[in-house]
């Protein structure tokens, strides 16, 4: 049986006010080329299918007529896990109906816990592989407050809660292999592993309040022969385990991922030991970051220019000289050219210092937490009253974003 493993496609997603749905198609479209060449058995995606809660038309288009083409396929089944950034009623929804194309959903963790095991028949109806789809688990699936807890407390009791889930659902699809013989039990998650790799601007959420709960490569059972993680959008291998491995994104959610090499994983499965094949992704939309003075600038166009290039670019202004028309001239460079630009950053310390240079910071150029901080900053608050506040402002955060909008 060959298992393909994709994750985190964030349909819907922007950089800096440009949509990209273009590369998500032509990704969708390669994966579903690939699917077909290679003869793909079963597709699991493990989460993070939209960029939010709310996607509009044009990402649920992608996604459901993804979902048409690769089901007519030789794909005999597809299972997607909700993600973090996922609202688990919106994808539970069509769940009956895409059943009918041998589409498996699993949106969020249920008082039956065997909704979260699938099994998968081939065309003869012989059982072929065992899925444990355990979905992203939210702070409140998992973990029961106390008053009085630290943050140390609530780090035990989240990694505990995560460990007894797949525990759980482990015991199941073990007794499962036990009627159906020795066929592979394939994992599924969507959660952070401890020295997982990141990158500077790659929009991956801390999962719990604190930074905490990055989980250990140990709490996952043993009877798992594959395990199929999303999250982090690097592809990496989970600790010295070669069958646990995060695929990683298939484009670059921000310019620090622009120079990756994005990866899907095929799995095939000889009885229960697999082999694991990586497959590189082709760049549907190149990101270039240019920094430096003018001259540099100006190279670095030209080199692009020279390529024809449709680059969407990050200019970084780095010169010892004022730069006042800075943008002006950027657009005079790339004009005729079919490349854009995202963002300009001038980087010019003593003249912000100095107030030389007008820094137009926006939104884009912060996270959330770094808002917060700017507000403490700005009322005086006093270091030692910040530590409260800031773990109090996380878990509202943290509640807000793991609200389902569409669950009433």
């Amino acid at each position: 049986m060959k298992i393909l493993h994709t994750s985190d496609w964030h349909l819907g997603r922007s950089l800096y006010g440009r949509k990209r749905y273009d590369e998500s198609l032509a990704s969708l479209d390669w994966l579903a080329d690939l699917i077909e060449s290679e003869g793909v058995d079963a597709l699991l995606v493990a989460g993070d299918i939209f960029d939010t809660s709310t996607p509009s038309n044009r990402a649920q288009e992608l996604y459901y007529r993804f979902l048409c083409r690769v089901s007519a396929s030789c794909c005999q089944h597809i299972v997607v896990i909700a993600g973090n950034h996922d609202s688990p009623s919106f994808l539970n929804a069509p769940k009956e109906l895409l059943r009918a194309l041998n589409v498996f959903v699993v949106g969020a963790i249920s008082e039956n816990p065997e909704a979260e095991v699938i099994t998968l028949f081939g065309p003869a109806n012989i059982p072929e592989a065992i899925i444990c789809a355990v979905p992203y688990l939210r702070d409140r699936d998992i973990r029961t407050v106390e008053a009085g807890e630290t943050v140390a407390d609530k780090n035990a009791k989240l990694i505990g809660g995560v460990q007894k889930h797949y525990a759980e659902i482990c015991r199941i699809a073990e007794k499962k292999q036990e009627e159906y013989g020795n066929i592979p039990i394939i994992g599924m998650g969507h959660l952070f592993t401890t020295g997982g790799k990141t990158i500077d601007g790659d929009g991956v959420r801390e999962l719990y309040v604190g930074s905490l709960a990055h989980v250990g490569e140990d709490i996952f059972p043993d009877c798992i022969d594959y395990l199929a993680l999303g999250h982090l959008h690097v592809p990496q291998k989970v600790g010295k385990s070669e069958h646990i491995r995060y695929c990683g994104s298939p484009i670059p959610m921000g310019y620090g991922e622009a120079t990756q090499e994005k990866k899907v994983v095929l799995v095939e499965f000889d009885g229960r030991t697999p082999q694991i094949n990586e497959h590189p992704i082709p760049c549907f939309q190149a990101l270039e970051r240019i920094s430096g003075g003018i001259d540099e600038i100006s190279a670095g166009i030209d080199a692009l220019k020279s390529q024809a290039s449709n680059a969407w670019l990050e200019i970084e202004y780095t010169g010892t000289k004022i730069a006042g028309n800075l943008q002006g001239l950027i657009n005079e460079a790339i004009a005729g050219t079919d490349m854009e630009v995202r963002r300009i950053k001038n980087r010019r310390d003593d003249e912000r210092v100095s107030g030389l240079i007008d820094q137009k910071e926006t939104l884009d150029d912060l996270d959330v937490n770094e808002v917060f901080i700017r507000c403490l900053d700005s009322y005086e608050v006093t270091e030692e009253e910040r530590p409260k506040l800031i773990q109090a402002y996380k878990e509202i955060v943290q509640h807000l974003q793991e609200e389902d909008l569409n669950e009433d």
